[in-house]
């Protein structure tokens, strides 16, 4: 067995310390990505991204990982401090993303896409492709966004609460199956008690937030700070009486909003009518 090093120390940055530990064991046993692959059944391509920091690869794999080296549970440690590390997103981003990880209560108005905590892998791809993104970049900013999605799981996830304006729904991915499957996992969370998921139906009016993202987090010191972006700049809003006014604006949206139940409904006419096949 391998010594287990200690997990803090080394490389200041989780994804590259992962990367590293990941080429150190397999080295250390004089194995090659492919007889590594062979032992392990997953494609020798798929190490070889993680052991150049391209990808993070799936808990699946890491937990197969720390089994084979018997480092159990190092490698899933230092995994999910990759999934977390803020520096893997682009830095105007980087404080949000930090306190985002660190909130006990979330808010969302989302004005044309799915919120980033709600996105699956397939939209993300689309999603940033459409915005510029290629190669390993991409591959790397469709883990950081969708890596987000675990601050929802588990018993002790955060509360929050997300309204979605029609056109998130209307909106539609280009790969239909892919579509389907973000309308699915909107309805699967939708029934997780710590989510709470409105649709604003077109119709309900003008509002203080048309052509606004934005999120809202209760951080551990009991402070509320807000996120707002739109097509141009995204800006982290701390003072007080700012936030306490943007959210009586989201509470004023709300209002306009259709409930849980009516919203999980609205959905699911909304997944009825995308193609099971895509049409030719």
């Amino acid at each position: 067995m391998p010594p287990r090093r200690v997990i803090t120390g080394r490389s200041q940055e989780p994804r590259r310390r992962f990367a590293e530990e990941l080429r150190l064991l397999r080295t250390g046993k004089g194995e090659s990505l492919r007889q590594l692959a062979e032992v392990l059944g997953w494609d020798a391509s798929n190490f070889g991204k993680m052991e150049g920091g391209q990808s993070l690869g799936s808990p699946e794999i890491v937990e197969a990982l720390d089994q084979y080296y018997g480092t159990t549970p190092m490698l899933l440690v230092l995994w999910e401090l990759a999934v977390a590390d803020p520096s893997q997103f682009k830095e105007q981003y980087r404080r949000y993303m930090l306190l985002e990880s660190e909130a006990v209560g979330l808010w969302q108005f989302s004005v044309s896409s799915p919120p980033g905590l709600l996105q699956t892998d397939g939209y993300a791809h689309e999603a940033l492709t459409a915005g510029g993104l290629r190669g390993q970049e991409l591959t790397q900013q469709v883990e950081a966004r969708t890596s987000r999605r675990k601050l929802l799981e588990g018993a002790e996830a955060p509360p929050f609460r997300a309204i979605l304006a029609e056109a998130v729904l209307r909106n539609s991915l280009r790969d239909l199956g892919e579509w389907r499957r973000q309308l699915e996992y909107l309805l699967e969370v939708a029934e997780r008690p710590n989510v709470t998921l409105h649709v604003l139906p077109f119709g309900s009016g003008p509002h203080g937030l048309m052509n606004t993202d934005t999120m809202f987090l209760r951080l551990l010191d009991a402070r509320t700070v807000a996120y707002t972006e739109n097509d141009v700049r995204g800006e982290l809003i701390e003072e007080t009486g700012k936030v306490e006014a943007l959210h009586r604006t989201y509470d004023a949206v709300r209002d306009l909003a259709l409930n849980p139940a009516e919203s999980r409904t609205f959905i699911l006419r909304m997944l009825e009518e995308v193609p099971c096949e895509p049409s030719t």
